[in-house]
């Protein structure tokens, strides 16, 4: 395969980590794939036979290009701020990108010309994004955000262990106890929150700042793995938490989405689902993402989607095991009332009903994977699926009225700000010991 036919910018992006961050990507091969990625076609992969036809994927040249030069892809502009680590630590590394994103960088005294390349690379929103698309988008999101999404993101987050390969750097992170897999889930689910406000991802927005910091931490992460942990072999992983790894988290929404169209014989996102569309791609960009992994199309998100699992060789090992158990056990809620602990109950059997559709409905294979759904949690869901579903489609049919848009989306915010103070406040740590 020539490396850069289809995708030279990308390519070039790609080589360009030697002579950037030397010291970070000087021994890792940048022309050699990974032992991860496989075009093998009698390899197993992590795509299930279910979801899409292996085959055919393999013959579309252009996509697995893409993949390939995605997986050596970390963050040209970030990266070089979290190899500060060493002179700054990672508070401090915080403390400056902080005061950049509340008062500017020139506030930062002798701020880094690294922390200005950041800066300004989020400042510099591209010519295709149309911010008030944007923010008709998030207005859509925080629906999903305040009504559906407190039930699901512990579900979804396991559905991100599944692979051996993709998994390790959250092994390298310490983050197998149960307090670190609280708090992974919850300031995962506040950020994906926090950015559907008002004007969040604007410059001097909340949503900007935690863009920032989920950023750094994942460059914190890439440089640990490389320059400080036994457990990353450069030849089978690769680059740690590469772009093609982000990108499921970021376009989740839009290949469900893109999936519900399909099946309803649509080829094309309809308006509110193209205004989804271009607030998911804005904070995909935000948080590093390169352009050519935001596809616009309905087969383009699900092309890309597919393709990257049937590029990615299967594994399940026993640390993949224990971060679903960890994450499974893990107590998301604030406190320990009646409430509470009801809450979380309820919310725990969402989550493995939400990662059995992950396994095509197959319940014996999600409890082979450490999330059973059992008939208590059967019981739950089915007794509060009324008021969970009735009241996010609600929300949602009013959302699209113009009679009713201002009253619904002053409740939503209302709910959701609820949601915000039940997550907690960012810690932003790597769970390292080397800060």
């Amino acid at each position: 395969m020539v490396i850069g036919r289809h995708y030279p910018e990308l390519a070039e992006r790609v080589r360009s980590q030697h002579a950037l961050q030397p010291a970070l990507y000087g021994d890792v091969d940048f022309d050699t794939p990974p032992y991860r990625f496989t075009a093998d076609p009698d390899a197993r992969t992590a795509l299930p036979a279910w979801v899409a036809d292996r085959g055919e994927l393999l013959e579309d040249t252009r996509l697995v290009e893409l993949v390939r030069t995605a997986t050596l892809l970390g963050d040209v502009v970030a990266d070089p701020y979290a190899s500060l680590l060493p002179r700054h630590g990672v508070p401090g590394l915080i403390g400056m990108l902080r005061r950049a994103c509340r008062e500017g960088v020139d506030a930062v005294p002798d701020a880094p010309p690294e922390l200005r390349a950041l800066i300004g690379a989020m400042e510099d929103t591209p010519d295709w994004v149309d911010l008030d698309l944007v923010e008709e988008g998030a207005r859509h999101a925080r629906v999903s955000a305040a009504f559906l999404s407190p039930f699901i993101t512990r579900g979804a987050f396991l559905a991100t262990f599944l692979n051996t390969y993709a998994a390790l750097p959250m092994v390298i992170t310490g983050a197998l106890s149960g307090r670190r897999a609280a708090v992974r889930v919850n300031e995962t689910a506040c950020f994906f929150a926090e950015t559907t406000l008002p004007f969040a991802m604007r410059r001097d927005g909340p949503g900007f700042e935690s863009a920032a910091m989920v950023r750094l931490m994942h460059s914190v992460v890439r440089y640990n793995a490389l320059r400080r942990s036994e457990l990353w072999d450069r030849e089978v992983f690769g680059v740690p938490a590469p772009q093609i790894d982000q990108m499921p988290a970021g376009m989740i929404n839009m290949y469900l989405l893109a999936m519900a169209a399909r099946r309803r014989g649509r080829t094309g996102f309809n308006g509110r689902e193209r205004a989804l569309l271009e607030f998911s791609r804005y904070r995909c960009f935000l948080l590093g993402l390169p352009e050519e992994l935001l596809p616009t199309t309905v087969e383009g998100v699900i092309g890309i989607f597919h393709s990257r699992a049937a590029l990615l060789r299967h594994d399940f090992d026993e640390r993949c095991r224990a971060l679903v158990d960890s994450t499974m056990a893990a107590y998301l809620r604030p406190g320990r009332t009646l409430f509470d602990r009801a809450a979380d109950a309820v919310e725990r059997s969402w989550s493995a009903a939400f990662f059995v559709s992950f396994c095509g409905g197959d319940r014996a294979a999600a409890a082979r994977l450490g999330a059973p759904l059992r008939a208590p949690d059967i019981l739950r869901v089915g007794l509060t699926a009324p008021f969970v579903l009735g009241r996010f489609t609600a929300l949602t049919w009013a959302s699209r009225r113009s009679g009713l848009q201002r009253a619904a989306d002053a409740y939503t915010r209302r709910v959701l700000a609820k949601r915000l103070a039940t997550y907690g406040k960012p810690e932003y740590t790597t769970g390292t010991h080397h800060d």
